[in-house]
């Protein structure tokens, strides 16, 4: 496995509502490239959107210089920005379940809703609650997956992932790895015993507890994305809960084996999306990179990127037909019909959520 092709410790990075930690942003300091400040743009973004050949067109294009840092979860990202001046930055990479928090803190601006390709975006992925504020567009999607099962087809055989209980079946003892984030991976149970996302309340729990518990012994690994999909390939493991195309698709190439796909059940839909920061003092040049970034030719690109490998939001993406196929792109229709955009508890569940998930890792 290439180092390129591994993600570098990605979560689907979820906003809880706190203040950020400034520990989590141990260093704030503005990336530096030596152009001019008038002719820069300075982004704060995940790691998908680091690639030079995603961003040389645009800076050749507009004779600028994008000025990237990279950062994990939305709380590192508010760090950071405590710590910046008014002005600072530009451009914002956002999980689209936090775009609204993160308007209501006054940090995104408007975009002009009519100057975004609407005609090739995949119509589900609009989500007006999710990315505008009082019919106002803030965000705009650009890249998609799945949190759902990843596993090796070689030693797995296709109709057992089709079955989410596959999750806790004992043919698999020791050969199971979990996605260490509470969120997508009690998600993922939970559907596979017929709760949907939305219906998981305090009362649910029990349940979900009694089922992680029953899963713990199956498990040889849980960890971030790194140490399941390690797992995966070095064949420690033969079955990722909540893995899915960030973490297989990149390797597939140059290991078939490594394949994933949604069970009948469904999966939990992430999505990320694409701002200016309100206090830019470039908004003019940052929307058009915004712009840029959800038109085909960056699309695919970001859909490749060297940090993992996931659905372009523009169905026009120049991809060939071999990443298409490792995509999943001919089946996209039936698996956002048959997935669950991710469920954001309030911060009561949510606690009770992080106890039922740290009883579990220390069971």
């Amino acid at each position: 496995m290439s180092h390129a092709a591994r993600p570098r410790g990605i979560s689907r990075r979820r906003f809880l509502g706190a203040t950020a930690s400034v520990a989590a942003a141990a260093s704030v300091g503005l990336p530096s490239r030596g152009r001019a400040a008038e002719r820069e743009l300075n982004a704060l973004m995940w790691c998908d959107h680091t690639d030079l050949e995603l961003l040389r067109p645009f800076e050749e294009a507009f004779n600028c210089r994008i000025n990237v840092k990279e950062y994990q979860e939305t709380g590192a990202a508010l760090a950071v920005l405590e710590q910046s001046q008014p002005g600072d930055w530009d451009v914002f990479v956002v999980d689209s379940v936090d775009v609204r928090r993160v308007v209501e803190r006054g940090l995104l601006a408007p975009l002009p809703d009519d100057e975004m390709p609407w005609d090739a975006i995949f119509p589900e992925l609009r989500q007006p609650k999710l990315h505008y504020v009082d019919g106002q567009l803030y965000a705009v999607p650009e890249k998609f997956g799945y949190n759902a099962i990843a596993f090796n087809n070689v030693r797995v055989p296709a109709e057992d992932v089709r079955r989410a209980d596959v999750m806790w079946s004992p043919k698999y003892e020791g050969r199971i790895a979990v996605y260490d984030y509470y969120i997508p991976a009690m998600e993922m149970v939970a559907l596979g015993m017929g709760i949907k996302p939305h219906d998981i309340d305090r009362g649910a729990l029990p349940a979900i507890r009694d089922k992680l518990l029953e899963i713990k012994p199956l498990a040889s690994v849980i960890g971030d994305v790194p140490t399941v999909q390690n797992a995966l390939v070095t064949g420690a493991a033969d079955i990722v809960i909540a893995g899915g195309e960030f973490a297989v698709a990149g390797l597939s190439r140059e290991n078939p084996a490594m394949d994933w796909t949604l069970p009948a059940e469904g999966g939990i839909r992430w999505m990320q999306a694409i701002g200016v920061f309100a206090a830019s003092r470039r908004q003019e040049l940052a929307t058009e990179f915004v712009k840029y970034i959800v038109g085909p030719q960056a699309q695919a690109t970001l859909a490749q990127a060297s940090c993992y490998w996931a659905m372009p939001a523009n169905s026009r993406a120049q991809l060939g037909a071999e990443v298409k196929r490792i995509l999943r792109w001919d089946q996209q229709r039936r698996f956002i019909d048959n997935s669950y955009p991710y469920f954001i508890p309030d911060p009561g569940l949510n606690k009770a959520m992080l106890d039922v998930w740290t009883e579990f890792l220390q069971a």
